[in-house]
């Protein structure tokens, strides 16, 4: 899929390196096809692999995705440079008054803190609001998730005993809704976080369809609206090394942190983790560009 991006977007050349279309505005402006329009809310703290890994996970299907980086004006990141920030990302000030056909709301280091206490956790509900007129479909992802489905469904999350870290088996649990077609009946993700959603809380909420869901780590995949609102819990766009690099960046931290599960041969840290994922991330994400995204929006956006 050509993925229409800033001319000088560091993840582009990357994404190029591993054979990856990738077009730049130049191109893009020689075709005569409406592509479809997503916005990234990019919550994440380094800004750059985020970009990289959403790019990745959206680069296998035909259609063509101009994508849009939103940045929180409420929020300064310190992470990553004010120069990338202002080459690269809009504010939603500067967005609110244009359609989109996707938005990805991504995680966010914050998941410890109440709601309420984030401080751009006003600015976020307000975009979730707007994104109900606004967005055909939006696409939260891990604390992502955790903020849709309290702003939207009053669903609380709550702090685990005990870290969930690792790659993790799921099963599907409703093969005919489009956004699982053709994943297996198990399959395994990443997840990384303290905290989560009751699956008895979200089995018990009317408006959400729970589509994969795992014994150990709870509900990953859930929708509401026919897909105008769909969370996932945990991390299928990450890398082979994000749990890895977690990891060694906690020990040298002096947290207590376990080796993630089910990640490193034998639980070696030493040795080079297995890709186990790739294939179902592909999937989820060409699912829901093309059954939620491109095969529900309007034609003209307006």
């Amino acid at each position: 899929m050509p993925i229409k991006t800033q001319n000088d977007l560091p993840a582009k050349s990357i994404l190029e390196n591993e054979n990856i279309f990738v077009m730049d505005e130049n191109r893009a402006l020689h075709q005569d096809i409406r592509p479809l329009q997503i916005c990234i809310l990019n919550l994440m703290p380094v800004k750059q692999d985020t970009e990289l890994q959403l790019l990745r996970a959206m680069s296998n299907t035909p259609l063509q995705v101009d994508v849009t980086f939103m940045k929180m004006n409420s929020h300064r990141s310190l992470n990553t440079s004010m120069n990338h920030l202002n080459k690269f990302y809009n504010t939603f000030d500067e967005l609110k008054g244009r359609k989109y056909d996707g938005l990805m709301i991504t995680g966010a280091p914050v998941e410890q803190i109440p709601f309420e206490e984030v401080d751009y956790w006003e600015e976020l509900c307000e975009i979730m609001k707007w994104s109900k007129q606004n967005v055909t479909s939006t696409l939260h992802i891990c604390w992502g998730a955790q903020a849709g489905l309290y702003y939207h469904f009053g669903l609380d999350k709550v702090l685990l005993p005990k870290k969930v870290f690792g790659v993790y088996e799921h099963r599907v649990m409703n093969r005919k809704i489009p956004l699982v077609r053709g994943f297996d009946d198990d399959f395994l993700i990443p997840h990384s976080r303290h905290t989560a959603v009751l699956p008895h809380d979200i089995h018990g909420c009317r408006e959400l369809t729970v589509l994969a869901e795992s014994e150990e780590a709870g509900v990953l995949l859930c929708m509401a609206g026919e897909g105008r609102q769909i969370f996932v819990m945990g991390h299928p766009e990450y890398d082979r090394m994000t749990l890895h690099n977690e990891y060694v960046r906690d020990k040298e931290k002096g947290l207590d942190i376990e080796v993630p599960k089910n990640y490193y041969p034998d639980d070696d840290p030493t040795r080079r983790p297995k890709l186990q994922w790739r294939s179902h991330s592909n999937n989820l994400y060409t699912n829901w560009l093309n059954y939620y995204v491109y095969q529900t929006t309007d034609y003209e956006l307006g």
